[in-house]
């Protein structure tokens, strides 16, 4: 077997980089080999950072319970130990924007779950089914950062990807006007309802700037590289509301679409089916075999039920049928800490491996 790619974790002890932890356990091609943090935790084992606060539903892995912590801010410490970084920091934006350049200044691939560099325009922001062609603008990345191996890409708003892959797979019909309204898990706020007592028997109407997120990337994602930069699509034209609801994991969103070439109700049923993207053709070892998958059934797809489909990197969709307004609505779901966040990150570090984007130091 090949060696194991190095793999850094800054940002480790949040509850998204507690996921990163999880998912790269007995991963095939990476090792987990470098954990950074704020100040606070840095010097401290790895299990005694979390202690206390590991929030996931399995045990902490044994091969970084003793991973001494290293401090975040110490670029060159830390990208010294790795081949590439996962990026999980809670920051200003600013200061995620610049602690993300300064590593992939050392020549380290920075593959990021945080929001800063999504409008950066020579920055890819991938759902790795759906816009893998932008991992070009890397190349010009590069240059403007001053080094031949270090880059940055980053996974985008964990909401949109409950229906942006559905709507994705029937761009040949032109979806033209668009209204989601998404139902989000506490855990996209990094929470659980011990930290978080006041979402039991409750629904918050309002995530602060989810909506303008969920309204926009989608276009981004959909977007044309032009002259090494991303330019974002004009259509469809999107609006959204975002709900916060007592769930632990999952987002739902109901989704009405109008088109300018409208399709047949089988059209769609069997894009959706047929759909397959890069990590299919390449066998990637987090993709799911059926990206998209149809529930027939009317009470289909439930969050809790259906989340973990294909270990949670799969997308289920329900509940598809023609409107009075629109042309189509249906429902859509995805698990957004594992597809929607850490499992999305992973899945791009998989494509920018067997791409070659991400290689031994």
């Amino acid at each position: 077997m090949a060696k194991k790619l190095r793999a850094g974790i800054v940002g480790g002890t949040g509850m998204v980089g507690q996921r990163f932890v999880q998912l790269l356990d007995n991963h095939p091609w990476f090792e987990v080999t470098a954990i950074a943090a704020s100040p606070g935790s840095a010097g401290k084992t790895y299990e005694e950072a979390v202690r206390n606060r590991w929030k996931m539903s399995s045990p902490i892995p044994e091969q970084v319970k003793h991973i001494v912590v290293q401090d975040a801010s110490k670029v060159e410490e830390v990208a010294s130990n790795v081949d590439f970084v996962f990026c999980a920091v809670e920051m200003k934006k600013e200061e995620i924007k610049a602690l993300e350049e300064a590593y992939a200044k050392t020549g380290t691939p920075v593959v990021s779950n945080n929001s800063a560099h999504r409008w950066t325009p020579d920055v890819p922001m991938v759902i790795p089914e759906i816009n893998p062609d932008h991992l070009e603008v890397i190349a010009t990345q590069r240059k403007r950062l001053g080094t031949s191996t270090g880059f940055i890409a980053v996974k985008p708003n964990c909401s949109i990807q409950s229906y942006v892959p559905a709507l994705h797979v029937l761009q040949a019909f032109k979806p033209a006007k668009v209204v989601v309204s998404t139902y989000q898990a506490i855990s996209g706020a990094g929470k659980n309802f011990t930290d978080w007592p006041e979402m039991l028997d409750n629904v918050i109407p309002y995530i602060g700037g989810e909506e303008e997120k969920s309204e926009q990337e989608p276009l981004r994602i959909w977007g044309r590289v032009k002259n090494g930069e991303i330019v974002k699509a004009s259509e469809p034209v999107i609006t959204s509301q975002c709900i916060r609801v007592p769930v632990t994991d999952g987002h739902l969103a109901t989704i009405f679409v109008a088109f300018d070439n409208k399709p047949t109700k089988e059209q769609i049923m069997e894009s959706w089916q047929q759909y397959r993207g890069r990590p299919q053709e390449l066998g990637l070892p987090n993709a799911p075999k059926q990206f998209i998958t149809y529930f027939e059934e009317n009470d289909r797809p439930q969050t809790k039920l259906d989340r973990n489909i294909e270990n949670g990197m799969g997308v289920s969709v329900g509940r598809l049928r023609e409107d009075t307004l629109y042309d189509y609505k249906f429902i859509g779901l995805s698990h957004n800490t594992l597809r929607g966040a850490a499992g999305g990150a992973v899945l791009i570090a998989e494509l920018l491996k067997a791409e070659g984007y991400i290689q031994a130091k």
